[in-house]
């Protein structure tokens, strides 16, 4: 005997339940839209629709109004740590709002960045986050000669009319040197990230400028490629051979930061006692470390969400135009600096 196929329940099934038109369940379960009938009533489909079991149709809705419902999200490095709270910021927000989020990893690398939009295009993506962006971006260049709806996030391009949500940097990087000049350092040294990206050119560019207008030395720089652990002991090392001093170093993000601390552990130097150090970021379990170490901290989860708005907001047309939000960092002393040593 065979078995009898299980009616499949559709939304007039629910709506006959609750006994309301079945336009008033689409709009219940449309994140979308569900803001145009009471909670109560919200609560009262979804309780009916879990009761029969009903889920909605994903790829009819999308045919039906134009609209696939995923957006896409480009990541440099998934292994940095500054990232995993800007993509769960992006996802939930998303979510709530009915949209699949495709998240890729570029390694820094623009073929891949590029590949990874091609793929992301091919599966109808309704627009993209871009969090790989450098200064000159060919990758934000293909987004606006294709009318690809996009947002920038964390990193800016050299461009003007783009939406994105970045870091105010030159607040960040201000309360950083007040904290060091206020320990009465005045041999500070950066080590700087990669150039092409606005994250280590205007971090950089901030250090360099408040340093000139406190009539400091503003040389004792070393540039890195990437923002890495190696990268960071590699630069201390240059640094320490070419100049040794400096009493407290800045570092443009917190991994950095990390690899100039093991570099300092091989030639026999203490951190603060011998040389401060600033990170940038504020990445999980620097309080756990010996010593704790004293950082600037992102908003990151705000980010990804205010990203993930703005997006949704130029994708369904109620976007009022380009606009760069720069979300405030706050600095979290730890035990990495102290006074100057003599």
């Amino acid at each position: 005997m065979t078995r009898k196929a299980k009616k499949k329940v559709t939304i007039r099934d629910v709506a006959n339940l609750v006994d309301v038109h079945h336009s008033t369940v689409s709009r219940a379960l449309s994140p979308r839209k569900r803001d145009q009938i009471s909670p109560a009533m919200v609560k009262k489909v979804e309780h009916a629709a879990k009761k029969l079991g009903y889920y909605q149709n994903i790829v009819a809705s999308s045919l039906k109004q134009n609209c696939s419902f995923a957006i896409g999200v480009l990541i440099p490095d998934l292994m940095n740590p500054v990232f995993p709270p800007i993509i769960r910021g992006i996802q939930d927000t998303a979510e709530a709002l009915g949209f699949t989020v495709i998240t890729a990893n570029t390694d820094d690398e623009q073929v891949k960045e590029r590949d990874a939009l091609r793929m992301m295009q091919g599966r109808s993506i309704d627009g993209v986050i871009i969090a790989t962006a450098r200064r000159t971006d060919p990758v934000v260049e293909e987004c606006i000669d294709n009318d690809i709806p996009f947002v920038l996030v964390n990193r800016s391009v050299d461009r003007d009319g783009v939406n994105a949500v970045v870091i105010d940097e030159d607040f960040g990087i201000r309360a950083v040197l007040d904290h060091l000049v206020s320990l009465k350092h005045t041999h500070i040294a950066h080590i700087a990230g990669p150039q092409h990206a606005s994250t280590g050119y205007l971090r950089a560019k901030a250090v360099s400028d408040y340093l000139r207008s406190h009539g400091l030395r503003y040389d004792l720089v070393e540039t890195t490629d990437r923002f890495t652990i190696e990268e960071g002991e590699r630069a201390f090392r240059k640094l320490l051979a070419r100049d040794n001093s400096f009493t407290a170093i800045v570092a443009a993000n917190d991994l950095l930061a990390l690899g100039c601390m093991d570099a300092m552990k091989e030639v026999g130097l203490l951190v603060p006692e011998n040389i401060s150090i600033i990170g940038y970021d504020d990445i999980l379990f620097l309080e756990r470390m010996n010593p704790a170490l004293t950082t600037v901290l992102l908003p990151k989860y705000e980010m990804g969400s205010h990203a993930t708005r703005t997006l949704l907001e130029i994708i369904s047309g109620e976007s009022n135009g380009p606009e760069v939000l720069r979300m405030q960092p706050r600095l979290v002393i730890r035990n990495s600096t102290a006074v100057a040593s003599r």
